[in-house]
C-alpha cells in the first residue's frame, strides 16, 4: 500500500495545527517530523516537545514518524516515545551500535527504521534488515528541505525490493527527498512504498490539493507497475 507521510519541515510552524490538519483530511496517512541537531547534519530543527503538540492538539490517530538526524540517538528514544512517536527511524552512519538501537525502539514499543544516505551502500544493511520494520532510503543529502531529487538513489531503492524478495523479509521502503510530481513514478516504481513530501506539499498552492494530486500519481504508478 502506497502512503504519503507530509513532512512538518516544510509546513508554517506559527500555524502548524491549521497546516497539518488539511493534508491529513486529503488522504495523508502519517505525518514526517525531521529532528536535527545541527551535529550530524548542519541543521538544527525541532525535539520531544513539538512532537509531543503534534500529539495532543492534531494527530491524536495518526502515526508520527521520527526521523533522527541525531547524534546519540539512543539517548533520546525514550523522550520521544513518551512524546508520541509511534515510528522512530535512525541512521546508519551515525550509530556505532546500530542493532543495540534498534531493539531499544522497538523495546519501547515504537516501530524501527534505519536511515542511509545518498553514499551510503546498501549492503551496510546486510545484517539488520531482519530486525527492521522500514528501511528510509535519503535521496537528498540530509539537513535541509527542497532539495532537487538525486536520481542514483533509485538503484538503492531497487536494490531493498530485491533484498526483501530474497530474503523473504517484510520490512517497507520509505523514501525522503525531492519527491514531487516529476519524480514519483520513478520512485514508486523502484519499490517505494512510504513517500515523504514537504516542499511539494507546504511550498506552493493548496497542500491539501497537493496532497490529492501526490497520492493520484503513485497510485497510478503502481498500476503501471503492476
Amino acid at each position: 500500500m502506497i502512503e504519503l507521510a507530509p513532512s512538518i519541515l516544510s509546513a508554517d510552524f506559527t500555524h502548524l495545527a491549521e497546516q497539518v490538519q488539511p493534508v491529513l483530511d486529503a488522504g495523508a496517512t502519517l505525518l514526517h517530523v525531521d529532528v536535527m541537531d545541527g551535529h550530524f547534519v548542519p541543521n538544527i530543527t525541532i525535539g520531544p516537545p513539538v512532537v509531543a503538540a503534534l500529539r495532543k492538539h492534531v494527530a491524536s490517530k495518526i502515526p508520527l514518524d521520527v526521523h533522527l538526524m541525531i547524534e546519540n540517538a539512543d539517548n533520546f528514544i525514550p523522550a520521544f516515545v513518551d512524546a508520541g512517536a509511534n515510528w522512530i527511524s535512525v541512521h546508519q552512519e551515525a550509530c556505532v551500535h546500530l542493532d543495540r538501537v534498534v531493539q531499544h525502539i522497538r523495546s519501547r514499543g515504537a516501530l524501527a527504521g534505519v536511515v542511509i544516505n545518498p553514499a551510503t551502500p546498501v549492503a551496510t544493511l546486510t545484517d539488520i534488515l531482519e530486525v527492521v520494520d522500514y528501511v528510509l532510503v535519503m535521496s537528498v543529502n540530509p539537513g535541509f528541505g527542497g532539495q532537487k531529487f538525486i536520481p542514483r538513489t533509485l538503484g538503492k531503492i531497487r536494490d531493498l525490493a530485491e533484498l526483501r524478495a530474497q530474503r523473504h523479509l517484510s520490512f517497507r521502503i520509505e523514501v525522503d527527498g525531492g519527491i514531487a510530481l516529476d519524480t514519483i513514478e520513478s520512485v514508486v516504481q523502484a519499490g517505494a512504498e512510504i513517500l515523504v513530501a514537504g516542499n511539494a506539499i507546504f511550498g506552493r498552492g493548496e497542500a491539501a490539493q497537493n496532497v490529492q494530486q501526490l497520492l493520484h500519481a503513485a497510485r497510478s504508478a503502481t498500476l503501471r507497475k503492476a
